[in-house]
């Protein structure tokens, strides 16, 4: 009884200090709740507790508010009161599931102690740009601001903070523009023929060598952007020898000039035939796609050893004859490559007008069509349908050389070398119109395009006057195979099976045909 009064004598005067100093929920002084602010009170109860171990990102940010008419000041208590929103709502998050390790957390408060402060602190993410602060403030966007700069991952040097110039060294080494080439090439129409090239890009006619230095270091002859080519190709049946020289620039202007020499001879199965001369060429592009050239042959040709005397056509040919031709052409091509083109077209309109020995005018039509069908999502493995066709007129005083003939690789499959063409006492003597067409369809085999497929059909006729004849029709559907091997050259490697279910009487028929080169 005595320690019971003891202890209300203490307490008495503590609980009349407490009141005396306003407090209405003394149980919240003594915990340490903070549930007294100046005198107020949070809705005329106790102050609500908000958890330490999370700070909220909106508790945390939210300034004080302005004092109410009843002289309160509420300090944070209400998450998110006070934070401007300009117009958009707050970020919400959620909060951490006890014991996990969804967030980073800190030690873990000793008991009785102050609690420990988290790590984690959402970021609140940027306003929009159409954002509005309260009032009437214009219109704030990131790229109405003089201080703004689209985002760049390259930070700026300190001369270029500064506004000075930057020294930079720049070195340019020259690529390989010359090519010494050596190969072999087999194919149907031609027998066996080698070649041996020698190819210059970047030639300089005017360069002319002081020392022996200059040759070896590679400076002789170069440096102007001029071509000039070397070509010998010998072969069991043909054999051809040329020296080119091509200057794309002529006079610093945009016509181009090229001007060769070269021999040229051939064993065709009724005469031999050898020709020697020269050909210049001036060349001027109107657009990208679109050009035009004209172009001047002097020719010296000899016909000889014949396989029969019975021909008048033939006859009139032999010995030595001299050709001079004039020839303008213009041309329109936006094919996408000049081997196995995939897509784009080739149209060309010729006239040229013979004299000499001989005099003849010629008129030529050749068009080409490439249709892409489809591809896949990276652009390889190409469906091309491609079109074709040659239409040409020479004059009635043509000679025998120069007369248009079919059959072969390069004209109508399925049949042979010239083995479409008319023929007089068993010569082909050639005729003096020609329509060639081809229909083909190529498709890849490989998944990387080494090997095609193509699926086509060879039709036409050679005829030896200006006239279409029904008999003399020529059809022949086939398949065939195109190889591309990068090491041997760009031209793929062509093997062709041609079936004829159109002919003359006459013709000389030839399932397959090929084309193999190498060149190195």
């Amino acid at each position: 009884m005595t320690r019971l009064a003891y202890s209300l004598l203490l307490a008495g005067p503590v609980l009349w200090a407490l009141t005396m100093a306003g407090c209405c929920a003394p149980c919240c002084c003594l915990c340490g709740s903070g549930g007294c602010f100046g005198g107020g009170s949070y809705g005329g109860a106790a102050a609500p507790v908000v958890p330490t171990s999370y700070n909220s990102p909106a508790a945390k940010s939210a300034p004080a508010a302005p004092q109410s008419d009843q002289g309160t000041v509420i300090r944070g208590q209400t998450p998110g009161y006070g934070v401007p929103t300009y117009g958009y709502p707050q970020p919400t998050y959620p909060q951490p599931t006890p014991g996990s390790d969804q967030y980073s957390r800190g030690p873990m408060p000793i008991s009785g102690g102050v609690p420990a402060t988290t790590t984690f602190q959402p970021p609140l993410p940027a306003p929009p740009g159409e954002a509005m602060p309260p009032g009437d403030a214009p219109l704030i966007t990131p790229q109405t601001q003089p201080w703004w700069q689209p985002p760049s991952n390259i930070q700026p040097l300190p001369e270029e903070l500064a506004g000075t110039p930057t020294p930079l060294d720049i070195f340019v080494e020259e690529t390989r523009t010359g090519r010494f080439m050596f190969g072999v090439a087999v194919n149907s129409d031609a027998g066996v023929t080698g070649q041996i090239t020698i190819d210059e890009r970047n030639f300089d006619i005017t360069r002319v060598p002081l020392s022996w230095d200059e040759f070896v270091n590679g400076s002789a002859f170069r440096g102007a952007g001029q071509g000039f080519r070397i070509e010998a190709q010998p072969g069991t049946q043909v054999q051809r020898y040329l020296v080119s020289f091509t200057n794309p620039y002529l006079f610093e202007t945009n016509i181009s000039f090229n001007a060769s020499g070269f021999y040229y001879d051939r064993n065709y199965f009724d005469w031999t035939e050898s020709r020697v001369g020269g050909r210049f060429a001036f060349g001027y592009r109107l657009t990208p796609d679109l050009s035009v050239s004209a172009a001047l042959r002097l020719e010296q040709i000899e016909i000889f050893d014949p396989r029969v005397a019975t021909v008048p056509e033939l006859n009139a040919a032999l010995g030595t004859s001299h050709l001079y031709s004039g020839r303008f052409s213009i041309m329109h091509d936006t094919r996408d490559l000049p081997f196995m083109p995939t897509e784009g077209h080739l149209i060309e309109l010729s006239y040229e007008q013979a004299f000499g020995t001989f005099d003849y005018p010629r008129g030529e039509v050749d068009y080409s069509q490439y249709f892409l069908i489809r591809e896949r999502p990276d652009g390889s493995g190409r469906h091309t349908l491609a079109f074709s066709t040659k239409l040409g007129f020479t004059g009635p005083d043509t000679p025998i050389f120069e007369n248009y003939f079919a059959g072969g690789y390069s004209t109508l499959r399925g049949f042979a070398f010239r083995g479409a063409s008319p023929i007089d006492d068993g010569v082909r003597i050639g005729g003096e119109f020609r329509w060639l067409n081809s229909l083909e369809y190529f498709f890849p085999i490989t998944a990387d395009d080494m090997i095609k497929g193509v699926f086509f059909c060879d039709f036409g006729t050679v005829e030896e006057k200006i006239e279409l004849q029904g008999e003399n029709f020529r059809v022949a559907p086939g398949f065939g195979f195109r190889v591309n091997v990068p090491a041997l050259g760009p031209a793929p490697l062509a093997f062709d099976f041609a079936f004829p279910v159109l002919q003359a009487d006459r013709d000389d028929e030839q399932m397959f045909s090929f084309f193999f080169g190498a060149l190195r």
